[in-house]
């Protein structure tokens, strides 16, 4: 098995597609198809990895679910892909694991009613910043040979949820209740604003008892991987010792109350210095300036705000903001 640059990742996403909400809001939330609506979600079922063959139990980014449409089993293969970079040709991946799944439920005798093999949904989860452009069907990756021979050509189309053209969809309204999106949305957060706002959500939505194991495996996840990619420069020692999903969102809501204060004495700090070296005055305006600079690079206060805790004039602090841009 080659392990991918983002194994915790990895690992923390497996938790969170353990549990059967998840997958719900996925299909629900992701999936607009007729038959998503026939499914009996209360039948969502975690399909034992242990009487999976060897190969297959290697791939362990892999979570495999069934639920009940109608009299029949219906199998989610669940791909979960956490590469920053696209696989050029993962349709050839997804029909290896699916003829190891098939073959797998032919020893199992896991038949439908009539007798064949139940149908099963791949879906490859992917998280990158860039779009996914790889083909989403094997055949699109074989030669055409014309004459006959194209019949032969294997024909199979994975289900492909990228997080970021999701979330930057225009179509797709973020006010429903769906813990799946909010995932998405946390990993694709605009700002903190935005950050605080989705986890509020879940906060709300998660509240119930039942729903501890999810709460805990979303903390889990917001510790080990959002944070550490989102706001490196946040100093968290605490954090380890918080379990619950709103002491997070409370802790962190502080946190960024008080980024701008920080930043200021950061600012005040590096000016002073500054300062004893050439003439007070021209310190103290430099100090105001990297303070603005500091909060405009936050992007959470207006230029008004800035100016106003700064001591700058507002033209100052917008000439800034243009020279940032640049």
């Amino acid at each position: 098995m080659v392990s991918h640059p983002h194994h915790r990742h990895d690992h923390s996403y497996k938790l969170l597609f353990s549990h059967p909400e998840m997958v719900r809001d996925l299909l629900t939330g992701f999936v607009k198809e007729a038959w998503v609506e026939q499914l009996d979600f209360s039948t969502l079922e975690k399909v034992n990895g242990s009487y999976i063959t060897d190969e297959l139990r290697d791939r362990e980014d892999d979570i495999i679910w069934r639920v009940r449409w109608g009299d029949n089993w219906l199998y989610i293969y669940l791909l979960l892909e956490f590469q920053s970079s696209e696989d050029k040709h993962m349709a050839v991946r997804i029909m290896s694991y699916l003829g190891l799944l098939y073959q797998d439920l032919i020893r199992q005798n896991a038949f439908a009613p009539s007798g064949k093999l139940p149908p099963v949904l791949p879906v490859v989860l992917y998280n990158g910043e860039q779009r996914w452009t790889a083909a989403q069907n094997v055949a699109d990756l074989v030669e055409e040979v014309p004459g006959g021979l194209e019949r032969y050509r294997p024909n199979l189309e994975y289900l492909l949820l990228d997080e970021g053209a999701i979330v930057n969809d225009p179509e797709w309204s973020d006010r429903v209740r769906n813990v799946a999106a909010a995932l998405f949305r946390l990993e694709h957060n605009r700002d903190e604003q935005d950050m605080l706002e989705v986890l509020g959500s879940l906060v709300e939505w998660l509240k119930a008892s039942e729903q501890t194991p999810l709460r805990r495996a979303f903390v889990v996840w917001i510790r080990r991987v959002l944070l550490p990619n989102r706001a490196p420069d946040m100093e968290l020692p605490e954090f380890n010792d918080l379990h619950e999903l709103h002491e997070v969102h409370h802790m962190l809501a502080e946190r960024i109350k008080q980024w701008p204060e920080r930043w200021e004495e950061k600012g005040r700090q590096e000016g002073l210095q500054e300062g004893r070296q050439e003439g007070r005055q021209e310190g103290q305006i430099e100090a105001q300036r990297t303070t603005a600079r500091n909060l405009l690079a936050l992007g959470v206060l207006s230029t008004e705000q800035i100016a106003e805790s700064t001591g700058l004039s507002i033209e100052v602090v917008a000439q800034l903001q243009t020279g940032s841009k640049d």
